[in-house]
């Protein structure tokens, strides 16, 4: 059975017939943190700072996963445990909800269907695609089966597909078609019909029982966001609050997605491989009003970086990192600590509010984003605070999710332009 390959970005659309019903142009649906109490992964027994050390090395696993494969490599570059935020749709007629963890890093949406020859234990019942009046499977000569890059034929001549992680979960079943309901936070409920799915036979690794796949929400042909862009214009974007807030952030389409008004900068989305991904040019960073510039080496031109929302912490090149961790470092006057958690470089004792903050901004191509202290520092224990900035040693480097916190993100993949706007997430 073929595996999938990485090719140039772009974001075509489609080869899916989507029928949905708009709502002013646009509507909105819940993205669920993985650890809030709206969580089915929530564990109340566990502390605060619990929960951020398993982001963070949630977070260092999933950069290993990008370490772990070459552009050549038959592997997403991802890691199935990774994905930080999750998302419910339901698909069929009548519909089955399913939990799928939201991945702006992989591209299938998947999910375990009978009859099962070997699937990971989940709570809620297996999709039965019997019971569906609007499922059909995709035969391997179909231009839907050619969606996700590479496939193959079973003996029957439907089209066959492999998902393999980083991590070495994996996901192996017929390419479907039926339709796929969001629930809006409008109170309806939009329908695509005839989207492009996996349906999973034989699925295994490190994937919880509390989910039941993966909703891939790349650039590439496959996932949710490209088989939805038609009817909404390729616009998303995204709100997500504060790690340890009670509300649930926002997963926004069409009008709903556009962001504009004060204080909004954008940045070109530039076209580069893999076309999962969705990457910038980041030019510096400036610390307390001194701006250091990315130079030097083949990763610093365009197309320099990934934003990701399933990924906590952010990545640089080394060379660079080493010009940042000193500059932040000598603003900061805490007694120096190492992170209990093993993960993250530049750690300090720190009780209760963290006051000792440099001034951060982001600089990237015609935007300027200036950081908040929470997007750059975490507490990792009680009295342990750390800079969520690492040194990559792998190839692709990393926007992560904390970076991304109270900021309105919208993505115009047809003008190719990504938005950042300051913003209370809560409200958002």
């Amino acid at each position: 059975m073929a595996t999938p390959h990485v090719s140039s970005f772009c974001f075509v659309i489609l080869l899916c017939s989507v029928a949905a019903e708009a709502i002013d142009g646009g509507f909105t649906v819940e993205l669920i943190h993985r650890d809030s109490p709206k969580s089915p992964f929530y564990d109340p027994s566990e502390t605060p700072h619990q929960r951020v050390g398993k982001a963070v090395r949630r977070s260092i696993a999933r950069l290993a996963g990008f370490r772990s494969n070459t552009l050549g490599d038959p592997y997403a570059h991802i890691t199935s445990n990774g994905g930080d935020y999750l998302i419910k749709i339901a698909i069929g007629t009548p519909p089955v909800q399913i939990v799928g963890v939201a991945d702006t890093g992989s591209d299938l949406i998947w999910t375990q269907c009978k009859p099962c020859q070997s699937c990971f234990r989940q709570d809620a019942p297996l999709f039965d695609p019997s019971k569906s009046r609007t499922y059909a499977v995709v035969s391997y000569h179909s231009p839907k089966c050619k969606v996700y890059d590479e496939t193959s034929s079973s003996p029957q001549g439907q089209c066959l597909y492999t998902a393999r992680y980083g991590d070495q979960s994996y996901s192996n079943g017929n390419i479907a078609t039926d339709a796929i309901s969001l629930d809006s936070t409008s109170g309806s409920s939009i329908k695509f019909s005839e989207t492009v799915f996996g349906c999973g036979h034989d699925n295994g690794g490190t994937f919880n029982a509390h989910s039941s796949g993966i909703v891939g929400l790349g650039g590439g042909d496959a996932s949710l966001i490209s088989q939805m862009g038609r009817s909404y214009g390729g616009m998303f974007s995204y709100c997500l609050v504060p790690f340890f807030s009670s509300s649930s952030s926002k997963l926004s389409f069409g009008l709903h997605a556009h962001v504009s008004g004060q204080g909004t900068v954008s940045t070109p989305l530039i076209q580069k491989s893999p076309k999962t991904f969705f990457y910038l040019t980041l030019e510096g960073i400036s610390i307390n009003g001194k701006k250091f510039t990315m130079a030097g080496s083949s990763r610093h031109g365009a197309g320099n970086i990934i934003i990701d929302s399933g990924t906590t912490v952010t990545s640089l090149p080394p060379d660079f990192y080493e010009q940042i961790e000193p500059a932040v470092a000598s603003a900061i006057h805490l007694p120096r600590v190492q992170d209990p958690t093993g993960s993250l470089n530049l750690c300090y004792r720190s009780f209760g509010m963290f006051t000792s903050a440099p001034s951060i901004t982001v600089h990237f191509t015609d935007a300027d984003v200036k950081l908040n202290y929470y997007n750059a520092f975490v507490h990792i224990a009680d009295d342990v605070v750390c800079f969520t900035f690492v040194p990559s040693s792998c190839e692709k480097v990393v926007y992560g999710n904390l970076a991304q916190m109270n900021f309105l993100i919208g993505y115009d993949v047809a003008r190719r332009m990504v938005s950042f706007k300051p913003a209370d997430c809560s409200y958002h």
